[in-house]
């Protein structure tokens, strides 16, 4: 396996299209965005003027889209998978509930092609490091000849079965805990904010103690900072939060700890901050408590 088509060059879709380049293979990325594509072609990889040439004879084909209704139109609604070499396989990394990713897969095998679901956590900063925790879930035969493709973009790669919809299934678990791991560090700093704790010290003491999360250590700087670097938004967990209670609905499992995290982040987003960085799910806390809701002070 060595062509590779690369579609969504995001903020997590372009360093990880850079890092297949850096890893040997023939990267050839499509996005809406010229400058995201000048970027790419400006480290190495080829650029192509159509997602009909991004998927023309490759091997295989990561979408890094925004959600399942997107990739459907890029694989059925637009007629991409129709270009795809005939053994070239599909690579989902998008995160999908979990039943649209198994319809999806079906379609795509009905076309006479393989679905790999593979949705990934670690971030920006994880697709620039090439240290994403990648959840794939695909045949075994399938899984194996992508493994060198998901290894350039991830330190961890995880098989998570053969069933289309077990790596989504993994995704949803993982950003429950994400999500719900977020709000409660919000709620924490921002404690500390109205009782007048200096916060950086707080901050230092909660993230070295058994209080710390990854979360906490990874956001917890930036919820105090009144524009800090936006790396995941706000309406991605939004998103993200919906599919989980999506599929806890399905399986008629409580999630009462993730319904409350998605309030809190809807409501932020209802301010007019769905863009901001997800850290500032904080200016909930801060609404909440009668002060402006980004007073990181």
């Amino acid at each position: 396996m060595k062509t590779i088509g690369f579609v969504g060059l995001g903020s997590m879709g372009l360093p990880m299209a850079i890092n297949l380049g850096k890893a040997g293979f023939a990267v050839t990325g499509f996005d809406l965005r010229v400058e995201a594509r000048a970027t790419l072609q400006a480290a190495g990889g080829e650029v192509a003027a159509s997602l009909a040439e991004a998927f023309s004879g490759r091997d295989a084909v990561v979408l890094m889209v925004v959600n399942a209704a997107q990739a459907e139109d890029i694989l059925f609604g637009q007629g991409a998978l129709a270009q795809l070499s005939p053994a070239g396989i599909v690579i989902l990394m998008a995160t999908c509930p979990p039943a649209a990713v198994a319809a999806l897969a079906a379609r795509v095998e009905a076309a006479g092609h393989a679905l790999v679901d593979a949705p990934v956590s670690g971030g920006v900063v994880g697709a620039e490091a090439a240290s994403l925790t990648i959840m794939a879930a695909a045949r075994r035969r399938v899984f194996d000849a992508v493994k060198p493709v998901l290894d350039a973009m991830g330190s961890k790669v995880v098989f998570m079965g053969e069933e289309p919809g077990q790596g989504a299934t993994a995704k949803a678990v993982n950003q429950l805990l994400c999500g719900a791991h977020l709000v409660i560090a919000a709620e924490a700093l921002s404690l500390a904010e109205k009782l007048g704790v200096d916060t950086a010290a707080m901050l230092d003491i909660v993230s070295g103690s058994a209080a710390s999360s990854w979360m906490l250590r990874d956001r917890g700087a930036r919820m105090l900072e009144r524009e800090p670097r936006v790396t995941s938004a706000v309406d991605i967990f939004v998103k993200d939060l919906g599919i989980v209670l999506e599929a806890g609905r399905d399986a008629k499992a409580a999630l009462p700890m993730a319904a409350l995290a998605h309030q809190l982040f809807l409501s932020v987003s209802g301010r007019g901050l769905g863009a901001h960085d997800d850290s500032q799910v904080i200016a909930a806390y801060r609404a909440m408590q009668g002060r402006d809701a980004t007073d990181a002070t």
